[in-house]
């Protein structure tokens, strides 16, 4: 809102509880300007709304491409054709599962800020779940690993949640972090 707007605002609601207070019935002209009236603040305010959004979503989205720019040149991680980034942490000697394995995993997620969304080692126990249900990033992560690994992925938001980012806790455009522990094959 501009400070016409803000003003305009002030003086409508001290008018509006005058009014009320006073029991005070508007006319059918007043009535349509109020709702005029409050139906251009509530665009302009989902103007605002949506301009932070998008600068806000630009932001996350350029944080997370300078992120993997520079992480890919640490020793040690490794980039897949679909930019996928990984470390591995520790090798594993099993089985290496399938698109269409359902494996057992500890993993703790992290944005690239270092908060932590979401770990299966904080609730003490390790997850069941089939790689074809899940962010592209693991599907194709997970296929890397054979059983008894630790990798670190660093995922691209477009293998991630996307655009829509997932819930509170994962915005759009979040590239992600996982290390992630490769326990067995169901």
């Amino acid at each position: 809102m501009d400070l016409y707007q803000e003003l305009a605002f002030d003086g409508f609601g001290e008018g509006f509880i005058k009014a009320w207070d006073e029991n005070i019935q508007a006319s059918d002209a007043e009535f349509k300007a109020f709702s005029s009236f409050s139906a251009k603040i509530q665009e302009a305010t989902q103007k605002k709304q949506a301009a932070l959004r998008a600068e806000i979503n630009k932001n996350a989205k350029q944080d997370g491409i300078n992120f993997l720019a520079q992480n890919k040149n640490k020793s040690g991680v490794k980039t897949t054709d679909s930019g996928l980034q990984y470390e591995v942490l520790r090798e594993g000697t099993g089985e290496q599962p399938t698109a269409e394995s359902t494996v057992t995993a500890h993993y703790e997620g992290t944005l690239i800020n270092g908060k932590i969304f979401d770990s299966s080692y904080k609730r003490g126990n390790p997850i069941d779940f089939p790689l074809n249900g899940v962010i592209k990033g693991w599907t194709e992560g997970l296929q890397l690993m054979k059983v008894g690994a630790k990798y670190k992925f660093y995922i691209p938001y477009e293998l991630g949640y996307g655009e829509r980012g997932a819930g509170r806790d994962i915005p759009p455009y979040a590239a992600l972090i996982f290390t992630v522990e490769l326990m067995g094959i169901k």
